[in-house]
Order: C-alpha cells, then sequence, then structure tokens
C-alpha cells in the first residue's frame, strides 16, 4: 500500500506550499487544488486518503463542498478536516453537522496540522476495523465492540468508557506501538488536555481486569503501549 494521499483544497499558494512541504516530509502524497470545482473533481477522481478543507474558497465555499463530499457515495467516507479564519465559527459547527472530521484555525502550526492529520487517519482506520470485526477475540479475551463489553475466559468484565475505548484500540492494531498521548486520543478525543501519565493508570487498571492475560498489553519502555500480536 502506498503513502496516505491528502488532498489539500486551499486557493492561497503559501499555504499550499506550507502543508505540501511538511505533510511530504512526514511521508503524506500531497494533492492540490485551487478552488472548490477542482476540489470536488480531485476527490472525486484520486480517491485521497484525506482532505484538508479551507472554508474561505472562490467559487464554491468550503461548506457546500463539505455537504457534497459527504451526500456522495464516492466520498462520504473520506475524513475531512476544515482549515478556518478566526470568525468562522458558524461555519465550522454547520461543517461538524455535516459529517467534518476537525478543523483547524488559521494562522496554524504545520506540526498542529500534521498531528491532526495523523489522528483523523488512524481514526479512520480504527473505524474500518470495527465495520469489519465487531468482535475481537485473542487467548481468552473477547471484545465486543457492539454491546460494547469484555469478557476474559467466558466472564464479562467490567470496564469504563475509556477504558473500553483504549482497549479497543490497541487490539485492534496488535504489535503496533502507540505513543501514550496518542493512545488516549483513541480514548478521550484529541481535543482533551491529559498528562502523558494518565494512560499509564487507566493501562494498570485494564491489565488488572484481565488477570493472568495482562501481559497481552506490552510496555514499549520510552515510547508507549502495544497490544501483544494475535499469534502469541
Amino acid at each position: 500500500m502506498g503513502a496516505p494521499r491528502i488532498l489539500v483544497i486551499e486557493d492561497e499558494p503559501d499555504i499550499v506550499e506550507v502543508l505540501t512541504y511538511n505533510l511530504t516530509r512526514e511521508g503524506y502524497h500531497v494533492l492540490s487544488a485551487k478552488d472548490g470545482e477542482e476540489g470536488l473533481r480531485k476527490a472525486r477522481q484520486e480517491g485521497p486518503s484525506l482532505v484538508l478543507l479551507d472554508l474561505m474558497l472562490p467559487g464554491i465555499d468550503g461548506v457546500e463542498i463539505c455537504r457534497r463530499l459527504k451526500a456522495d457515495r464516492a466520498t462520504r467516507a473520506t475524513p475531512i478536516i476544515m482549515v478556518t479564519a478566526k470568525g468562522d465559527e458558524s461555519d465550522v459547527v454547520l461543517g461538524l453537522g455535516l459529517g467534518a472530521d476537525d478543523y483547524v484555525k488559521k494562522p496554524f502550526s504545520p506540526k498542529e496540522v500534521v498531528a491532526r492529520v495523523r489522528a483523523v487517519l488512524r481514526r479512520a482506520v480504527e473505524r474500518g476495523a470495527d465495520l469489519k470485526g465487531e468482535r475481537l477475540a485473542v487467548r481468552g479475551l473477547l471484545i465486543d465492540q457492539r454491546r460494547h463489553e469484555m469478557r476474559v475466559d467466558g466472564k464479562k468484565i467490567d470496564l469504563t468508557p475509556t477504558e473500553f475505548r483504549l482497549l479497543r484500540a490497541l487490539a485492534a492494531r496488535p504489535g503496533e506501538v502507540f505513543e501514550r498521548q496518542e493512545l488516549l486520543g483513541h480514548a478521550v478525543g484529541p481535543d482533551t488536555i491529559v498528562v502523558d501519565r494518565s494512560v499509564d493508570v487507566h493501562v494498570n487498571s485494564i491489565r488488572k481486569k484481565l488477570g493472568k492475560h495482562r501481559d497481552l498489553i506490552q510496555t514499549v519502555r520510552g515510547v508507549g503501549y502495544r497490544f501483544a500480536d494475535r499469534k502469541g
């Protein structure tokens, strides 16, 4: 599989250049469109992994583009991050209501944009995993995503909502290392202010509830955590 493809719909060349440089440096393949018409056409033709969408565009504005993308069967599942000016709060609310995944305000830090792109893409992958497999079974552990419950050796174990989402995120991608802040973003959302050690508390609680299967959650020193390979 190739690098994720990011479509930047933006009419300011300087901003396109900054975003293209920083996203390319992080390993993404960047496409760009200077107005709404071109953006809609490329979104349908190119099938990007994510769209970075400026709300203030010539011709068709960003909110209408968002509406059309989410109404189109071919593009409705494509994640959208809106790029907004300070006075666009009402448009942001409308865009989120239409199905946009996140937003950043101008002027923005390129690092913030890259972080949000990474987080939204990861959540999209997790949602795809949810649809493909609503029940995850590993050794004596069963995670039933539709019922929002976990069983250990057939016995139902109570988890808090945060613990359940954290465990599900880990189990959906076995062997992959999650940094603490990134992992907690899956559990409580990217806009929640937390400290790195918060996730340690949640992991320790989950491990206690897993009992003899506690080693399924492995510590990667200096980085974070990963879920044991399902073959183990």
